[in-house]
């Protein structure tokens, strides 16, 4: 899929179609307005007649339309003006992009972009139809004997800015919106895939791929071995019932000095969770293959990042097994000591991502990161508490914390602090270690970030629980490429204030 920016009239466009907008009820935007007057009244005429409402959600697509160069005008509805806001333009992206997928027009002009929309900026318009387009357009069907293409696939699409001088910020926006949406298409691509495909080694070969694809990046896999004699006791716990090995992979992006210090993020890479010996329902089991899109998350950011070239460092760093049930498997009570020295009993063996996690959070000490924000989907509480709308997001640093609810807001991928008090670390108490890894129904998305607080006390710390958000159910099951775009504006964020 092509993307680029213009700025010219609509009824001058020489292209498959334009795409212009409809306010409910039966008023045309500024660029219909413009396309109407061409066309001596066609569009108008037929909202007179009652062919379109304007509704958020229709369309209509129209041939012939006099006094236009361009072949067809696709319609989209917005509903009310005033009632147009950040949702509403992402859904009218969403029905244009499949409207002309369907359609057959292989390009496209969008003046959708051009379109008022409280708080919003023309570059903010112009990334969200790239990333709506990019997102709704995804499929993954390379596991299937026969796919489902369509004839004539929308393969570019032109995204309209009002005026010439807005061209520069627009092709930058456009640019970034290309590499967001190529690493969120990566991260879905690697939470598709069955866990019989996408075990640790195969994320182990995607991100040595990645590293032969980037120059600035280089990338690190330790083995088992190398886990063992850095006393990784609670990672390779999670490892012992599964036959396929562990890894942990370190990807370092140099872009800025080689005196500055990174920033770290860390994915939860379980490739498949059946709970171990405290195995899950039988019911939507196979939903566990997402349990690696922490990690997938952080594969996608590292990609945009590097294919954006930003002039920071970033660590990535993602600790991958699989938790299955076996005869070696850990059981609940076994207590294993972990790479910081502190001992954890283990109460659940479902409560495993913690102690991958925490293992590879002391991993990431030896880069003496910036900050560090952990990406996980870790406990089912957390969709009792948010639902699938929002991250929970916990941390021990007020202006880290800041920063990523701030990132979330432009991102259109948003988190939700939760609080971190002291008094919750009490849920942990064990008998017979340093700490127990749950701390019972009261509470579990917090008691989970409390049990990994402890891991975190030698830099600013962020926790992202994505176990609500990283995938969808139902007949659109599939992942989502989240938090993606949250974490790579929250770098962009980054460059921008060290400019």
């Amino acid at each position: 899929m092509e993307f680029s920016v213009k700025s010219g009239s609509p009824e001058k466009q020489r292209s498959a179609c334009v795409v212009v907008g409809i306010y409910e009820p039966r008023r045309l935007s500024a660029a219909a307005e413009e396309l109407d007057a061409a066309s001596d009244g066609f569009i108008s005429g037929l909202l007179r007649r009652g062919d379109m409402e304007g509704k958020l959600g229709q369309s209509l697509m129209l041939t012939h339309v006099p006094g236009v160069l361009c072949d067809r005008v696709l319609l989209i509805g917005l509903g009310r003006e005033r009632d147009f806001t950040d949702g509403g333009f992402r859904q009218a992206v969403s029905v244009m992009a499949n409207r002309l997928q369907e359609a057959g027009a292989a390009e496209a002009v969008s003046y959708l972009s051009n379109l008022h929309v409280k708080g919003r900026d023309t570059l903010w318009r112009v990334r969200e139809t790239v990333l709506g387009v990019s997102h709704t357009l995804y499929r993954f069907d390379q596991l299937k004997s026969k796919k489902d293409q369509p004839r004539r696939p929308l393969r570019k699409l032109t995204v309209s800015v009002p005026s010439r001088r807005e061209l520069p910020g627009g092709e930058q926006a456009q640019r970034e919106a290309v590499a967001i949406a190529e690493g969120v298409s990566f991260a879905r691509d690697l939470g598709n895939l069955p866990g019989n495909i996408c075990t640790p080694t195969y994320l182990a070969e995607q991100a040595e791929a990645l590293g032969k694809a980037h120059k600035q990046l280089k990338v690190e896999v330790l083995e088992r071995k190398d886990m063992e004699s850095l006393g990784m006791g609670a990672l390779l716990s999670v490892a012992r019932g599964s036959r396929q090995p562990p890894k942990l992979m370190i990807m370092h992006y140099q872009g800025g000095p080689r005196d500055q210090k990174p920033y770290a993020l860390v994915g939860k890479g379980i490739t498949f969770d059946s709970g171990g010996i405290s195995i899950k329902p039988g019911a939507a089991m196979d939903e566990m293959k997402f349990d690696m899109c922490g990690a997938a998350s952080v594969f996608g950011t590292i990609k945009a990042v590097a294919s954006l070239e930003l002039p920071i460092n970033v660590i990535g760093v993602v600790p991958a097994s699989e938790n299955l049930p076996d005869g070696d498997a850990s059981k609940p009570g076994d207590i294993v000591t972990t790479m910081s020295g502190q001992t954890v009993e283990i109460l659940n063996t479902d409560a495993e991502g913690r102690l991958v996690l925490c293992d590879a959070l002391t991993y990431t000490e030896r880069y003496e990161p910036q900050t560090v924000i952990d990406i996980a989907t870790l406990t089912g509480a957390c969709i009792i508490a948010l639902g699938h709308q929002a991250h929970a997001l916990l941390g021990n640093n007020n202006p880290l914390i800041n920063d990523v609810l701030s990132a979330g807001r432009k991102a259109g991928d948003r988190a939700w602090e939760l609080p971190l008090w002291e008094e919750y670390q009490d849920q942990l108490k064990s008998n017979f270690a340093d700490m127990a890894n749950i701390g019972g129904r009261p509470a579990g998305t917090i008691t989970a970030a409390c049990f990994l607080s402890r891991f975190t006390k030698k830099f600013r710390w962020a926790h992202l629980d994505i176990a609500g958000t990283a995938w969808n159910s139902g007949d659109n099951k599939g992942a989502t490429g989240k938090p993606v775009p949250l974490l790579t504006q929250y770098l962009l964020d980054r460059v921008e204030e060290n400019a």
